[in-house]
């Protein structure tokens, strides 16, 4: 069996409707995982960048990718090799929680506080992929209440 290792894909796609729809069957109908996936569109374009994090064998990730390349709406595939990929987190904390040491820990990991109500705080952090989970880790101890992550974007070097 092949090893199975992570990979990020860029897809430019027109953006009209349903092009996620049909990507994402792509993946299903194969039984491909995906892990993360972002949209967003290209400024001042037509055309949209999806973000796709996904993991398999060297074969695998050459299957997805050709058949990405034959859905009509997609523009490009990049299959990142030598990128800069990043992901942020928000995190909601009870307020009875040490401000000071949640915003220390935010700092080693590229974030801050972002919001202080009258019940909880809210931390950022933005910083690759991995280094946003060994955080989250960290932050355990603090009783965090809730957790979005975006998932990861990436541009390549």
């Amino acid at each position: 069996m092949e090893a199975s290792e992570r990979r990020v894909l860029s897809v430019i796609v027109i953006n009209e409707a349903s092009v996620l729809s049909r990507i994402t069957d792509l993946f299903s109908g194969r039984g491909y995982n995906i892990e993360s996936l972002t949209v967003a569109p290209i400024p001042d374009s037509k055309y949209s960048r999806l973000t796709i994090a996904t993991s398999g064998s060297v074969r695998v990730i050459e299957q997805i990718t050709k058949q990405l390349h034959k859905l009509i709406p997609i523009y490009k595939v990049i299959e990142h090799a030598d990128l800069v990929e990043k992901e942020m987190a928000l995190i909601k904390f009870p307020i009875t929680e040490s401000l000071s040491d949640i915003d220390a820990l935010c700092g080693a990991y590229n974030g801050r506080i972002v919001n202080v109500g009258e019940n909880v705080i809210i931390a950022m952090v933005a910083d690759e992929p991995c280094r946003v989970g060994h955080f989250l880790e960290s932050i355990k101890r603090f009783n965090p209440k809730e957790i979005v992550r975006s998932g990861a974007v990436a541009l390549e070097r």
